[in-house]
C-alpha cells in the first residue's frame, strides 16, 4: 500500500496535514501543551478565543464535570488580540503550529477590528468566527440565532480579511439550512459546529445553581450523537466545507463525523481529559486506514450509505 494521504483541503491556501484540529478554549493558546507533545503534528490548533479587549470571564465556580462530559461557563476570558499577536504568536509560529484564530464580540464592528488585527499577520492560517455570542445592540440575542446578524457579522469580517474565514454554528439555531445560507452568502469558506449545548446543574443541598451564571456550554460525550446528526445534516446543504465538532473522544468517533460529510473535525473536551488526546485521535484514523487500505483521508468524506427506501 502506497503512504496515506492524510491531507486535507479546507480552502486552496488553508491544507491541513490530517484533518484533526483541536477546540477553541480546549487548548489554551497552544503552548500550554508543548510539554506533552510536538503541537506542529495537529492538523490545526483554534486558539482560545479572542476579544478586542483583554477580558475575565465569568467569576467562579464556572465549570462541573457530569456524568458524560462537563457544562463550562469560563466567558470567554482570553488575554486580548494584540497581546496574542504579540507575546503567544511568536513561538507558536516558531515551533511550526498551523495556526486558526478564533474571534469574537458582542458588537459586529468588534468583530471587524478584531478581524482587521489578525489580517496580514504572519502564522495565521485561518480565522474561525464565533457567532454564538450575544448582540448588545440586539437586547442580547445571539448572532448564531438570527441569520440577519449571522450574515453581518460573517459579512464585516469577510471585509476586514482576506485569510480563509470558519463560521461557528450554534446547536440552538432555529434554522441551520438557513444560518447556512445566510454565512455562505456572506463569504464564508468553511462552517464549523456544533458549539457547546446550553446546560446547567444545581446542587440539590443548597438548592442553588453549580454554576454562577446559572447556565453554561455541555460539551463531551454526552453531546456528540445530536453533534452527529447536525453535521451530517449541515453537509447534506451546504456549499462550503464542514468541520465536525462535539464529543470526540476517540478515531472512530472522528471517523463517524468524516463518513458523516465533515473534511475535518476539532477535538474538544478531550484535550482535558487526556493532553496528548489529539494524538491519539490522528494515529487512531491512520490505522483504521491501513486496516481498510484507505489511501487517501479525503475519500471517507460524506461516505455514508444511507439503507434504501
Amino acid at each position: 500500500m502506497e503512504e496515506l494521504n492524510t491531507k486535507v483541503h479546507i480552502t486552496p491556501e488553508f491544507v491541513l496535514k490530517n484533518p484533526v484540529m483541536v477546540a477553541s478554549g480546549t487548548f489554551g493558546y497552544g503552548l500550554e501543551f508543548t510539554e506533552f507533545m510536538n503541537i506542529s503534528q495537529i492538523g490545526a490548533i483554534v486558539v482560545k478565543g479572542l476579544s478586542l479587549k483583554p477580558r475575565a470571564g465569568n467569576p467562579p465556580p464556572r465549570i462541573i464535570e457530569t456524568p458524560a462530559g462537563l457544562i463550562n461557563a469560563i466567558g470567554l476570558q482570553n488575554i486580548g488580540v494584540e497581546h496574542f499577536v504579540k507575546d503567544k504568536l511568536p513561538e507558536l509560529r516558531r515551533l511550526g503550529a498551523t495556526v486558526v484564530a478564533n474571534i469574537f464580540g458582542e458588537r459586529v464592528d468588534e468583530y471587524r477590528e478584531v478581524a482587521r488585527i489578525l489580517d496580514g499577520v504572519e502564522g495565521i492560517s485561518a480565522i474561525e468566527v464565533n457567532i454564538s455570542c450575544p448582540n448588545v445592540k440586539k437586547g442580547g440575542l445571539k448572532f448564531g440565532q438570527d441569520p440577519a446578524s449571522a450574515r453581518e457579522v460573517v459579512a464585516a469580517v469577510r471585509e476586514a480579511t482576506g485569510l480563509p474565514l470558519i463560521t461557528k454554528l450554534s446547536p440552538d439555531a432555529p434554522d441551520l439550512k438557513a444560518m447556512i445560507e445566510a454565512v455562505e452568502e456572506a463569504g464564508t469558506d468553511a462552517i464549523s459546529l456544533v458549539n457547546t449545548i446550553p446546560a446547567m446543574a444545581i446542587d440539590v443541598e443548597k438548592r442553588r445553581p453549580v454554576l454562577s451564571t446559572v447556565t453554561g456550554g455541555l460539551s463531551g460525550p454526552a453531546i456528540k450523537p445530536i453533534a452527529l446528526r447536525l453535521v451530517w445534516q449541515a453537509a447534506s446543504v451546504a456549499k462550503v466545507p464542514v468541520i465536525g465538532i462535539g464529543g470526540i473522544m476517540n478515531g472512530r468517533d472522528a471517523l463517524e463525523f468524516i463518513i458523516a460529510g465533515a473534511r475535518a473535525v476539532q477535538v474538544g473536551t478531550l484535550n482535558l481529559v487526556e493532553p496528548r488526546g489529539a494524538m491519539k485521535v490522528i494515529k487512531e484514523i491512520e490505522a483504521y486506514m491501513r486496516q481498510h487500505r484507505i489511501e487517501n483521508i479525503e475519500a471517507l468524506t460524506g461516505s455514508l450509505v444511507l439503507p434504501e427506501r
